[in-house]
Order: structure tokens, then C-alpha cells, then sequence
């Protein structure tokens, strides 16, 4: 088993606290000496010791994993990928950034960040004048909301759940459930409409209007997102804060989002869902015939089982159109969604499109040499009438093959064969292989090799490595 060195974490968790070493050592039961050997990485951080902080602070155990370290560096190298300030940059000296100073690598990652979106903004109109300060927009920050939390918000589940267990909340009785606790608590009436809203309420009537294009398990979610708005606004509100000043926009898109999973946990009760999820082995079809609801939200769902002390597989969830763009990402893994650049080809979400509604199964490599169990399916949603365009998306659900054996997509796979894995990356702009020939840009940060008297398979062949042949990233 590898040592995990957390001394960065370490520190940082006891300076939080406000405690000196010796406050600390003695809290946890052990000596100072010890304590100031395992911040300073001379020793590496032991189960026990592991165990006992996690029961005194209350701190989930991936604190002082490394693998927030790796999407940490892996963002690091995306960020960075364009920087030509004349110093070499490695992998290994970001890795070494990441994983002793975590804090101050936060701050170069959104210098970097910004950096990027004032060229974006300077590339696009032209204006030299643009502040430094041009913020992301509120959609990018709401998926990092999300992201920090690994998908999951403990408080606004726990609520849903208890909310669950008082109205009794079974499958196939969940529509009337619902609005029977609308209309008993809080004098709702529901009302089917024609035209392009899904749903609309009407405080002042209190009408929850429904399209009727819904599907049952749409409709179910529509109404257990108004319950949470009306029941929780404050908890809605407070959680939001946290990240966000109220009045702001990406205030209100959090209380949405934050509204949303108390919908998921409340008509996927944590307890009852995360049994069922294992029983079944993670099929997510009999989940989805199980429970009544689309295959989208049980994908959803099932990326957010990261409960303290009931943790399910900690899944990556991804959906993504034909043309590559990604709509939704959420990850409790290590996994790394890249910023810019788009997505990998050779990843089997794109795969999914050949074939609408058969589940495709990928064990997946990334450059890091870190392997994953993807699975993927294409869904489409018709807005109803003859001849009018629907939505067709990819679903990507996928997990790190120490996890894969849990999943029935696992059955006939050698897990252990690393050469049968499919090599993917992050995105064309960033990502290390570079012999891949379905490559679609260069590689920042390389030189090419141009030849007008040659040509090669891999379409942009990188001159040999050295100093004078690599640009800095």
C-alpha cells in the first residue's frame, strides 16, 4: 500500500483550528515530535492517526488524499498551459506545489484562470482595456461549487431524507406524495399547461403549473424542487452564501442547484437508494425501472452517494452533446474535466451516439496512468410534435477501476490488464500524448516539427524533446 505524506494538509487543518502542535499531538494522542514529523513529510500519515482526526475534526478522509492533489495539478497544467514567462514549469514541480502548498497553488490556479478569460475576453472584442478582474461567468462557478463538495451537500441531503421519511416517499406513489404535501402544507394546487415552460409558479395563486410534456419522473422532480424552495429557503439560502453574496447571480444559480439535489435526495431517499444501488450492483437500468424515473437522474443521483460512513462509488458524471460540448460535469473522483480544448475523441461517450439507447462500457486510461470503468448511453428528449427538434446528449457515468469490480459493467473485464485500456486525455489543447493521431490541436507548450518534404500519421508531429524545442508552459 502507498505512504500518503499529508504534512501540507496537516498543518493547514491545525492552523484552522488554531491549535499549536502540542494541542494538537496531545488531542489526537500522539507526541509532538511525531505531529512535526508528519507535517514536515518525514513521516508518512498513518491509518490510526487517519482514523482518529477524522473522529475528533470531523474531516472526510479524501482531506488528505492525494488524489485531491492530482485533479489539483491536473487543473494546475491546464491553467498554465499558455504561461510564457521564460521558466520551465514540470509536472513534478507542480505535484510538488500541489500536494506541500495546496493553498498557494489555489491562488496560481485562479491567477491563471483569470489570466485565461481576459484573453478570451481581449481575443473576442479586440479591447486592450478589459480589467484584470473579468470574472468567470456564474455557471462556471456554480460547477466548481459543486466540484469542491464532490457533488454532494451533506446538510441538504440529510433534510431531504428526513423530509422523505414524513411524507412517506415510496416508488410509485411518489407523484401523489408530493402533491399531497403541496397542497396539505403549503396550499398548492397543480395545474397541466401547453407551451415551451416546463414549469412555472405562481405565488401569488399558489399554482405550480406542469408541461405536459413531462414525464412522470420529470414531473416528480419539478415538484420536489418547489418543496424545497418553499420548505427550505433559508437552508437554500445559507448554503448558497457560502461561496456567493446574496443578490448575486450566482447566488440564485446555486439555490437552484442547491434546490435540485434536495430534489434528487428527496425522491431518491439516500439510505433506500444507496441500498438498492448495491444490491443491483449499479445497473442503472433496473434502477431506473425500479424507481419510475429517467436514466439521466439515477446517473445523477448515484454521482452523489459520498454520505460520511455510507459512501457508495464515488462516481464521475458527465453529459455532453454530438458536437462535444459539455452541459453538465460533477465529479467525486479524481477525474479531470478539462476548462478549455474540449474532450477526448476516443472516449466512449461519443461512442454512445452510434447506438441511442445501448450502454457502452470503457476502461479508460489517462495520462497520469490513472484508469477508470466509464459507462455511457445516449438519451434524446422530444419537445413533443411532428417535425420539431429534440435534445440528444451523451451520458457518462464512470469510476476508478479500484471501484470497478462493484459495478455489474465489470463482468467479463480484465481489470487488471492495463494494456487493454483505451488511452484518453483532457482535451486535445492539454493533453501529454503525443502520438495520438486522432489529435485535433497542437500541444501547447511544444514545438512542432514542420517538414514541407514529409508527412506522418500523427497530425502534429512535435520535435524531438529539449530545452530549445520546448516552449514554456
Amino acid at each position: 500500500m502507498a505512504k500518503t505524506y499529508a504534512g501540507a494538509r496537516l498543518r493547514r487543518l491545525r492552523e484552522e483550528r488554531t491549535m499549536s502542535q502540542a494541542e494538537m499531538a496531545r488531542t489526537i494522542g500522539i507526541s509532538p515530535s511525531y505531529l512535526n514529523q508528519m507535517e514536515h513529510d518525514s513521516r508518512p500519515l498513518t491509518v490510526p492517526v487517519l482514523l482518529r482526526l477524522t473522529e475528533v475534526f470531523g474531516v472526510d478522509p479524501s482531506f488528505f488524499s492525494e488524489r485531491d492533489a492530482s485533479r489539483l495539478v491536473a487543473d494546475l497544467r491546464e491553467a498554465l498551459a499558455a504561461e510564457t514567462d521564460g521558466a520551465r514549469i514540470s509536472a513534478t514541480d507542480l505535484g510538488e506545489l500541489a500536494s506541500r502548498m495546496p493553498a498557494i497553488a489555489q491562488v496560481l490556479l485562479d491567477l491563471g484562470r483569470r489570466n485565461q478569460r481576459l484573453a478570451e475576453l481581449v481575443g473576442a472584442s479586440g479591447d486592450r482595456g478589459t480589467g484584470l478582474d473579468a470574472p468567470r461567468s456564474p455557471h462556471e462557478e456554480i460547477r466548481d461549487y459543486f466540484y469542491r463538495r464532490q457533488n454532494y451537500l451533506h446538510e441538504i441531503d440529510l433534510a431531504a431524507e428526513d423530509l422523505a421519511g414524513v411524507i412517506g416517499i415510496r416508488p410509485g406513489e411518489v407523484l401523489s406524495t408530493l402533491a399531497a404535501r403541496l397542497a396539505d402544507r403549503h396550499g398548492v394546487h397543480l395545474s397541466a399547461q401547453a407551451g415551451e415552460r416546463l414549469h412555472h409558479y405562481v405565488a401569488a395563486t399558489r399554482t405550480l403549473h406542469l408541461s405536459t410534456r413531462l414525464s412522470p419522473g420529470q414531473r416528480a422532480f419539478r415538484m420536489a424542487t418547489q418543496l424545497a424552495l418553499l420548505e427550505h429557503a433559508d437552508d437554500l439560502d445559507r448554503q448558497a452564501a457560502e461561496d456567493f453574496a446574496p443578490g448575486s447571480p450566482a447566488h440564485a444559480l446555486a439555490r437552484i442547484g442547491i434546490a435540485n439535489h434536495f430534489a434528487a435526495a428527496l425522491i431518491l431517499p439516500y439510505r433506500d437508494f444507496h441500498t438498492a444501488a448495491e444490491t443491483v450492483r449499479y445497473d442503472i437500468e433496473r434502477l431506473t425501472d425500479h424507481y419510475g424515473l429517467g436514466y439521466e437522474t439515477v446517473c445523477h443521483r448515484l454521482s452523489t452517494l459520498q454520505r460520511p460512513r455510507l459512501r457508495g462509488v464515488p462516481f464521475s458524471f458527465v453529459r455532453v452533446d454530438r458536437a462535444g460540448n459539455v452541459s453538465k460535469r460533477q465529479s467525486a473522483t479524481g477525474f479531470h474535466f478539462s476548462r478549455a480544448g474540449g474532450t477526448c475523441p476516443l472516449w466512449n461517450v461519443y461512442e454512445a451516439f452510434a447506438s441511442p439507447g445501448r450502454i457502452h462500457v470503457q476502461v479508460a486510461e489517462m495520462p497520469d496512468g490513472q484508469r477508470y470503468l466509464w459507462t455511457a448511453r445516449a438519451v434524446t428528449r422530444h419537445r413533443g410534435g411532428w417535425g420539431e427538434p429534440g435534445k440528444t446528449f451523451a451520458i457518462g457515468l464512470g469510476c476508478e477501476i479500484r471501484h470497478a469490480h462493484r459495478l455489474v459493467y465489470s463482468d467479463g473485464l480484465d481489470l487488471g490488464r492495463t494494456a487493454a485500456a483505451t488511452r484518453i486525455g483532457m482535451g486535445c489543447r492539454v493533453c501529454e500524448r503525443l502520438e495520438c493521431p486522432q489529435r485535433a490541436a497542437p500541444p501547447l507548450g511544444r514545438t512542432l516539427r514542420i517538414d514541407q518534404n514529409s508527412s506522418t500519421f500523427v497530425p502534429y508531429p512535435v520535435a524531438q524533446d529539449g530545452p530549445e524545442n520546448r516552449r514554456p508552459v
